[in-house]
């Protein structure tokens, strides 16, 4: 397939980004096709994702919260940069900040999230493996949604579950996550790719 013709995506991520670098790595292998990575916006110094695309010849651009008065005017600076490379989709790997109203217009129903919990389950927490621990449920997982006005809501993509055992901790059950977060992200751009080479 063209470039041309390819989804147009950029990659959001504000820590190290271990998943977006995961997701980098799995575009060299020719995994996923129809999609094009763009760019990645990172925000931390050092991060992971950023040196990964850079050696693949992606292109970089550090925007940092702090440098901004406000959320509003910080996420306005990312949808200029963003349109300005005429982006199709954001996929957020790891982006702590809320999606506001002005970037969900200039981007309808095109920006996807990754949140490890099976919703409806743990919504609105940057603990939910920690608070599935906690509460001690059996099973949890990983969605893949798209972003819309509510937290952690919208559009369900996919799923993938994932079994506690009972002498799990955070550190014994994290690589579980990891390991399954690798596969739902794939499994995310070709579900992406399928619904708008549909159109």
């Amino acid at each position: 397939m063209d470039i041309e013709k390819k989804i147009n995506w950029a990659i959001l991520v504000t820590g190290w980004g271990q998943n977006a670098k995961d997701t980098i790595q799995a575009f060299k292998d020719k995994k996923i096709e129809k999609s094009n990575i763009s760019v990645l916006v990172y925000e931390q110094e050092p991060c992971g994702a950023a040196e990964k695309a850079r050696e693949e010849g992606i292109e970089t651009i550090r925007v940092v919260r702090k440098d901004f008065p406000d959320i509003i005017s910080y996420q306005n600076k990312l949808i200029e940069e963003l349109k300005k490379r005429n982006i199709d989709y954001i996929f957020m790997l790891a982006f702590k900040y809320r999606i506001r109203d002005e970037m969900l217009a200039a981007f309808p129903n095109r920006i996807i999230n990754i949140h490890p919990s099976l919703f409806p389950s743990f919504l609105g927490t940057k603990t939910a493996i920690q608070d599935a621990l906690e509460y001690g449920v059996k099973i949890t997982g990983i969605t893949t949604h798209v972003i819309d006005e509510k937290l952690d809501e919208g559009i369900i993509l996919c799923q993938t579950a994932i079994k506690i055992k009972d002498n799990d901790t955070f550190d014994s059950v994290y690589p579980k996550f990891a390991r399954k977060g690798k596969k739902i992200i794939i499994k995310t751009f070709k579900k992406i790719e399928e619904l708008h080479f549909k159109k």
